[in-house]
């Protein structure tokens, strides 16, 4: 039992020693443990601000990134539907200007047919008066050639003007 039971003396010993140790390590061990704990703690709280102030900063630059995309994609939005409308003008303005064009070629074809066409009459008018001209010339010229025909025919064209 003696194993069991500690010795006074053992106890008193054991003590003494335990507050000459606990002496020295309080004004040696434990101020500079402590501190340097401190010190310790302070960095650690130091590197989660600054965690924390760069995780915001980050959401705010996500955020401004996000924003100035939505502004992009809008812009892009815009200049799409006006380079749209452009091309629309270009084209309505080319098919009008398309439309005025064939419409005076037709014009100017209607004209120079109209032309063509009056040219041709005139020409198909002068041949027929000569040749008109020239059968009655042979008519008359055979017709005339005999006295007895030349009275007779006087005499038919008189009756053909009475009647009327």
């Amino acid at each position: 039992m003696d194993l069991i039971t500690p010795d006074v003396g053992l106890l008193f010993w054991t003590l003494v020693s335990f507050i000459v140790l606990y002496i020295i390590l309080t004004k040696f061990a434990w101020g500079p443990i402590l501190g340097a704990v401190k010190e310790r703690e302070e960095s650690i709280k130091q590197a989660l601000d600054a965690a924390d102030n760069a995780k915001k900063d980050m959401e705010n630059l996500k955020a401004d990134n996000e924003k100035i995309l939505n502004e992009a994609k809008i812009e892009r939005e815009t200049m799409l539907k006006e380079a749209k409308e452009i091309k629309s003008k270009l084209i309505s303005d080319a098919e009008e200007e398309a439309k005025i064009r064939a419409k005076k070629m037709v014009e100017a074809a209607k004209t120079a047919i109209q032309n063509e066409k009056n040219s041709a009459m005139n020409e198909l008018k002068n041949t027929v008066v000569d040749l008109s001209i020239g059968i009655a010339e042979k008519l008359i010229s055979e017709e005339l050639a005999d006295k007895d025909k030349q009275l007779k025919m006087i005499e038919d064209i008189l009756e053909d003007s009475k009647l009327k």
